[in-house]
Parts: structure tokens; C-alpha cells; sequence
């Protein structure tokens, strides 16, 4: 888990020009890091890897961060098993 400054800016107006009005906000939030390695048992060695990330709020409804994780889940396993070369 790691925390990130988020930046949402609003502007108004000015189109080529910088005349119009804006604003910006900033905000922390939370990212996951999921990485999850394969090996071959026979070998011990490293087959394939794959990570993801999401946003999270530990302090939120404990179901909804769960489906996160099956979603992020469900995008690194779309790459496996790798295809052959």
C-alpha cells in the first residue's frame, strides 16, 4: 500500500489563451500493489510475474475493496499462461 497526492484541476474559459478562471485540488489516496510470482516447482525457478494496481480506501466498505481486488486479480491473470514464442 502506498499513498499518492491526486491532482483534479478546473478550468473556465481562455481557449488558446490563458484568460480564463482555474482551480486545482489536490487530494491523498491509496494504492495497492498486487504481485504475485509463479515457479516451477521441479526447478525453483521464477516461470512468470505479473502485478497490479488500484486504487484503495482501507477505511471504506470492506466488500467493495474486495471486488477491487478480484477486478485487479481477474486483469493480471488475463495475460496467463503466456503465449508460446
Amino acid at each position: 500500500m502506498d499513498q499518492e497526492k491526486q491532482w483534479n484541476g478546473y478550468g473556465m474559459g481562455g481557449g488558446l489563451r490563458w484568460d480564463g478562471m482555474a482551480s486545482a485540488t489536490s487530494s491523498t489516496i491509496n494504492v495497492g500493489t498486487l504481485v504475485l510470482d509463479m515457479y516451477d516447482p521441479g526447478s525453483k525457478q521464477l516461470v512468470w510475474t505479473g502485478n497490479a494496481t488500484k486504487t484503495v480506501d482501507p477505511s471504506s466498505n470492506q466488500e467493495k475493496n474486495m471486488k477491487n481486488l478480484n477486478k485487479a486479480m481477474a486483469k493480471l491473470l488475463k495475460n496467463y499462461p503466456p503465449k508460446q514464442k
